[in-house]
């Protein structure tokens, strides 16, 4: 259970907290294996965690075979942050609510949390002053900056490729220099 109330961001706050473009669109999403990769999952966890709705794409689902789930920048930050609860043990149970109590969150809204937990409560703090008084209280164990979450996968996902929802080409992408050296040290 996620404790703190839900404050709801307006349709255009993404944009305010990416104003560089480096956030896809709501249009433009990336397939499993690119989401896997970003998320550092297996297809098999996305695949069961679409299937049950713990993080469905919201971008497109898959509808039969062949077809292909487009997941959004929001959907891989959900991932990420699933993926980091159950490396420190929180049940998938808990982590459901977790999971809903997010997903009413704007993509500006994650920015300004971190996600504590004692292994069994999902713990939300908007402030330093909520995180000093759940330690104090002897509740928190690790935490979870969303913020953290969302800067690395900003850093990684344009080494992946995406799509538009609508078919639509997408504009090729500049490669700034950090995606230069990046590249070249995986290419020898």
């Amino acid at each position: 259970m996620v404790e703190g109330a839900p404050a709801h961001a307006g349709a255009g706050e993404q944009g305010a907290l990416f104003p560089d473009a480096s956030v896809p669109d709501e249009l433009v999403g990336y397939r499993g294996p690119a989401a896997c990769q970003i998320a550092g999952i297996t297809y098999r966890q996305l695949d069961y965690w679409a299937r049950t709705d713990l993080v469905a794409p919201t971008i497109r689902s898959a509808h039969g075979s062949g077809s292909q789930r487009l997941y959004s920048f929001k959907d891989l930050l959900v991932l990420k942050v699933v993926k980091r609860l159950l490396d420190t043990g929180v049940s998938l149970q808990n982590i459901r609510v977790a999971v809903d109590h997010l997903r009413r969150r704007g993509v500006a809204d994650l920015a300004k949390i971190t996600l504590f937990s004692d292994g069994t409560t999902v713990y939300e703090c908007t402030s330093p002053e909520e995180v000093v008084d759940l330690l104090q209280g002897g509740q928190g164990v690790f935490g979870i900056a969303v913020s953290g979450a969302m800067r690395e996968i900003s850093g990684t996902i344009h080494e992946f490729q995406a799509e538009r929802a609508d078919g639509l080409e997408l504009e090729p992408q500049v490669e700034d220099d950090l995606s230069q050296r990046r590249r070249a040290r995986r290419t020898g």
